[in-house]
């Protein structure tokens, strides 16, 4: 199982870059998850690490070595696509078999006669017959082995394309997007059992997804990407708790972090709009501000509370919890902005707070809620200090 680098790692496709600089490594037994939007390159990344893609500069290496060279199977990559691609004329046993039947293979087994003995005869081989229930079991497809995909559920064929990528035991597993075609329940169902099988075989995975869920309960580190570049890497607590720009304190939450843009006069905070409030902490020594608070670290409080003044506007109950979406009031009273979603302040609550559109509030936070950012590079600010220990510094 290897330690795996990318060294200065780069993909065009004629005149345009996909990625144009990724310096990344992944430990052994490691779960990196790739996640970003759609078109931001974590794809193609998977696919040069796997050898589907040709890297146009840098260096891929296992253990110190460069594998730019070398075939998907010289190294020893299992890969789950996004479409199940299961073949339609195969059981799922057959299915499952099928790489082991295809190492076993020589040249002339392919001549279509002889393929059918040859397959038919290494289907009974003692190891094949072996190791294919092996992982039948483990993915609990024992009683659908002589079913096709066609009679399978979108979960079962998920399942069965795992089952073929485990087959081989692998040193390395590449996952692209294996879970975007099945419903909410089978998505939360199929998280447990990577999770699980991640456990029990204690090897490295490489995960792509667009999914924050996804990434959040599966990893065990997590790269954002976005148009190719690296935004951040860490643990998923390091990526939730400490967005280092706001691309990622955006795109990592639901609802996302609140960014305000904000001056400041001391511990006045006012936003452009005209809405004021006094901040219950020290701030950054820069006039023009970025302040992120994440929508659970908002209290709601009675209109005239120290916090942000704001009207409620959305109220969604999603049962356990409450997503309230509140416009900040001016100082002359008026909601600020055109109350559209992306303008909305968010607080997320448990339970069931009687609260109603139109009423008025004030949202109130603890001064470690704050993260803050330069208005100018959207790049996170160090935690300002206290008057009094920083002149003691």
């Amino acid at each position: 199982m290897p330690d795996i680098e990318l060294k200065s790692v780069s993909k065009r496709f004629g005149d345009t870059t996909v990625i144009p600089r990724f310096d990344a490594s992944i430990a052994d037994g490691e779960f990196l998850v790739l996640l970003g939007p759609s078109g931001c390159g974590k794809s193609t990344l998977l696919r040069m690490i796997a050898g589907l893609t040709e890297i146009s500069s840098g260096a891929v290496t296992f253990d110190g070595q460069e594998v730019n060279d070398w075939s998907p199977s010289r190294r020893g990559v299992a890969f789950v696509f996004q479409s199940y691609a299961l073949y339609p004329h195969m059981t799922v046993r057959e299915n499952i078999a099928f790489p082991l039947l295809m190492d076993a293979f020589r040249k002339w087994h392919h001549i279509p006669i002889v393929s059918s003995i040859v397959r038919w005869k290494l289907m009974r081989r003692p190891d094949i017959a072996s190791r294919v229930n092996e992982i039948a079991e483990q993915l609990e497809l024992t009683p659908l082995m002589d079913r096709r995909p066609a009679s399978l559920s979108g979960g079962q064929r998920q399942r069965v394309a795992l089952g073929r990528s485990l087959v081989r035991n692998p040193s390395l597993y590449l996952l692209d997007e294996p879970l975007s075609n099945l419903d909410a329940k089978l998505r939360t169902q199929m998280r447990s059992e990577i999770s699980t099988l991640h456990q029990r075989v204690r090897k490295t995975f490489i995960y792509v997804t667009h999914d924050q869920v996804e990434a959040m309960t599966m990893a065990t580190k997590i790269i954002v990407m976005n148009r190719g570049e690296i935004q951040q890497i860490g643990t998923p607590d390091e990526i939730y708790e400490r967005p280092e720009n706001t691309f990622v304190a955006r795109f990592v939450g639901a609802p996302p972090m609140n960014l305000l843009n904000v001056r400041h006069s001391g511990s006045q905070l006012t936003l452009e709009e005209g809405a004021s409030w006094q901040h219950p902490g020290p701030v950054p020594a820069k006039e023009r501000l970025i302040l992120g608070l994440r929508p659970e670290r908002l209290k709601l409080q009675p209109e005239g509370q120290p916090g942000i003044p704001a009207e409620v506007v959305v109220v969604e109950r999603l049962g356990a919890e409450v997503v309230l979406g509140c416009g900040i009031v001016s100082q002359h009273g008026r909601t600020a902005g055109d109350l559209v979603r992306q303008d909305l302040v968010f607080v997320r609550m448990a339970g069931n707070p009687r609260v109603a559109s139109g009423a008025r509030v004030s949202l109130g936070y603890d001064a470690d809620a704050a993260i803050w950012y330069s208005a100018e590079t959207e790049q996170a600010l160090p935690e300002p200090r206290p008057a009094a220990l920083a002149a003691g510094a």
